[in-house]
């Protein structure tokens, strides 16, 4: 288990053939985006990759898959995007590649190094910065649809540049794509700007649950696995849902629990400086960034709200 470097890293990928490339659970803009771009690319160097996620991948993501023929091989070798954690693959995923994942592409300081091989740049905002990096080791300059795919990377896990990761270099990066024609008017829309009807019912339903917390600079709502068949929507709907409680004035962490099955919840933390979320969550087993991180916890409601506030209150009080 090594850290390389980016030479190291296009030297391994130039040496592989029928290449899987993996994203996390419940993926978001920024493992698709990475996914997909790595995948354009090393198929216009005429190899056979594709994309593969233990979950579903959101309809609004539909662009960054047009067009990409998933041709079948067998696969000899395994590369994951934006997986800090082998556990972060899913269950079932994590169980099929442990030990056998070649390369990860990451940025996340929390990284577990269960790759043989890490390509880690815990100072980019994105996994899609670091991707964009590599194709030039790699030989292959980005065309418009690559462009869309780090583009929707560096749009997300930024908040659309409004996150404290945002550095001069993303904005850099987010010109230069811009410049070969990312579709930047469409994917702000999708990603930002436009709501299902599903979603909307299910957002309603989740603030219903919505409660405040050490005089108000803590805000916790919860998602049960019931509202999904109220409103219609899908687990995959409920990203914008966790970013909702710091919203709120004068909320420093806010959080969403989200039910996956009985007695086992997903908590998302969000996070204003200088609360560290990663670090909470890192209490909690979990991991992430400083302002947004995530864990499991296995119990009743009670039990995880309790374990989530008792970890939350040490914080606020550091």
């Amino acid at each position: 288990m090594s850290l390389v470097s980016f030479e190291k890293a296009a030297e391994l990928l130039l040496s592989m053939n029928n290449i899987i490339i993996l994203c996390h659970a419940n993926p978001d803009g920024d493992t698709l985006g990475s996914g997909f771009a790595l995948c354009r690319a090393l198929k216009a160097l005429g190899k056979r990759a594709r994309v593969d996620c233990s979950c579903e991948i959101p309809r609004k993501f539909s662009y960054l898959t047009d067009c990409v023929f998933n041709e079948s091989f067998e696969a000899e070798n395994f590369v994951a995007v934006d997986v800090a954690d082998i556990k972060l693959l899913g269950d079932e995923y994590a169980k099929k590649y442990e030990n056998k994942i070649k390369l990860n592409i990451d940025h996340h300081g929390s990284n577990t190094m269960f790759a043989e091989n890490t390509l880690l740049d815990s100072s980019a905002a994105a996994a899609c910065e670091v991707v964009y990096e590599l194709l030039a080791h790699l030989g292959v300059e980005a065309n418009k649809a690559i462009a869309d795919c780090i583009y929707t990377g560096i749009s997300t896990d930024t908040g659309c540049f409004r996150f404290t990761n945002t550095t001069a270099k993303t904005h850099i990066i987010a010109s230069k794509v811009m410049e070969k024609g990312a579709d930047i008017e469409k994917i702000n829309r999708l990603m930002f700007e436009t709501k299902s009807r599903e979603y909307m019912r299910l957002e309603k339903l989740a603030l219903d649950t919505l409660k405040m917390y050490f005089d108000g600079r803590c805000a916790v709502l919860t998602i049960m696995q019931d509202m999904y068949e109220k409103s219609g929507a899908k687990e995959s709907d409920t990203d914008a849902i966790c970013a909702i409680p710091r919203q709120i004035e004068g909320v420093q962490i806010g959080a969403s629990i989200k039910q996956k099955a009985e007695n086992r919840f997903k908590v998302s933390l969000r996070t204003h400086a200088p609360y560290d979320a990663a670090k909470i969550c890192a209490a909690m087993g979990g991991g992430g960034h400083p302002r947004a991180a995530g864990c499991e916890i296995f119990g009743s409601l009670d039990d995880v709200l309790d374990e989530l506030l008792k970890n939350i209150e040490a914080s606020l009080e550091d």
